[in-house]
């Protein structure tokens, strides 16, 4: 059943259970509702910027020392613990208890499974303005100025004070008649015994109930802005690549190589970067170092060229044979291209994506 039992025995999944407990956070992620406004579909699965939503948030929350999402197990960026209300779809706050069990972290982050622009940055907000103040949890509000309980940090002592005093009034309610569960009660009969903290956040807390929410959210990942780091995470999540780059290191090779030699030289260079450092098992550092000297080359090349200036045009005139004589000067469109040898290093526009 799904009353609040806080034995602390972890649900299975592929999380070790949890230990003694240590310094960090643990979360509860929140997966498992009905989606109605979306006819049913499996929200947590939905792709948003080529990533789940639930994968979105797990990567948000990857600083946890034990992740639990309540749903049925599925296959996750990363591991994680599973859980589930009895029966299934009790609602938000028996979610809510079948998952803080396995946590033993004083601090738990609470989140949805639907929040395509919750980042790692607004759960640290939410744990610092925790660790600072003496609330019992700091939850976001969205644009209208709405709490978000489930886009919040609490402290576990508080959830699991609430949660036992509900669990024993619901018992109580029954006279042993029925079920003593949480199952049906809403969120806020929780939310409402606590003393909260709030911080205003209107694209954190953006969540995706309906199918226009969906289609707001991948539209906006494809802004001037966004797009770019967007590419990036899902690009290294499909590939399984851990690896934190400056990525305009790389653009600016890009731009170098495609300015000084070719525009076909772009792509090629920053992969043969790429593969260089792969062979050496190097990390940020060593992509820095392979960029820098790839640029360099590409440089001298755009150097050389602009010294030796326009290529001479041989005469296929009627001149004697072994006497070439005086290239004639070349014409408007015998110009090279721009990008190709030959053409000054500025001749082009940045290529880089973000340039404008």
């Amino acid at each position: 059943m799904t009353a609040y039992e806080p034995s602390g025995e972890p649900g299975a999944g592929t999380d070790p259970a949890p230990g003694p407990a240590r310094a960090g956070y643990d979360a509860v992620v929140l997966a498992g509702g009905a989606a109605r406004r979306l006819g049913g579909a499996d929200k947590p699965g939905l792709r948003v910027g080529g990533r789940a939503l639930l994968d979105r948030v797990l990567a948000a929350c990857a600083g946890a020392r034990t992740t639990v999402v309540v749903a049925d197990p599925r296959p996750t960026v990363r591991p994680v613990t599973w859980a589930r209300e009895d029966p299934p779809g009790g609602g938000p706050l028996a979610a809510l208890a079948a998952g803080l069990g396995p946590t033993t972290a004083e601090h738990v982050v609470v989140l949805s499974a639907d929040l395509p622009f919750l980042a790692e940055d607004s759960v640290g907000r939410l744990l610092s303005a925790l660790a600072a103040g003496d609330a019992d949890g700091v939850l976001l509000t969205d644009a209208d100025g709405r709490d978000q309980p489930l886009v919040a940090a609490y402290r576990a002592s508080a959830l699991r004070r609430e949660l036992s005093a509900l669990t024993r009034d619901r018992a109580a309610r029954t006279d042993g008649a029925g079920r003593a569960d949480l199952s049906g009660l809403p969120l806020r009969r929780l939310t409402g015994a606590l003393r909260l903290a709030r911080i205003p956040d209107a694209v954190a807390s953006f969540d995706c109930d309906t199918w226009d929410d969906i289609a707001t959210a991948r539209a906006r990942i494809r802004e001037h802005g966004h797009v770019l780091d967007e590419w990036i995470t899902a690009a290294k999540d499909e590939l399984g690549i851990d690896l934190d780059v400056d990525t305009g290191v790389l653009l600016d090779l890009a731009r170098d190589a495609a300015h000084g030699v070719a525009r076909p030289a772009a792509p090629l260079t920053t992969f043969l970067v790429g593969y260089a450092v792969g062979r050496s098992g190097g990390g940020p550092e060593a992509v820095a170092e392979a960029s820098r000297k790839a640029a360099a080359l590409a440089r001298r090349w755009a150097e050389e060229a602009a010294d030796a200036g326009p290529a001479p045009v041989p005469d296929t005139g009627s001149a004697p044979a072994g006497d070439i004589g005086p290239a004639p000067a070349a014409d408007a469109g015998s110009a090279p291209a721009a990008g190709e040898p030959g053409a000054a290093p500025g001749a082009t526009p940045d290529t880089r994506p973000d340039a404008r």
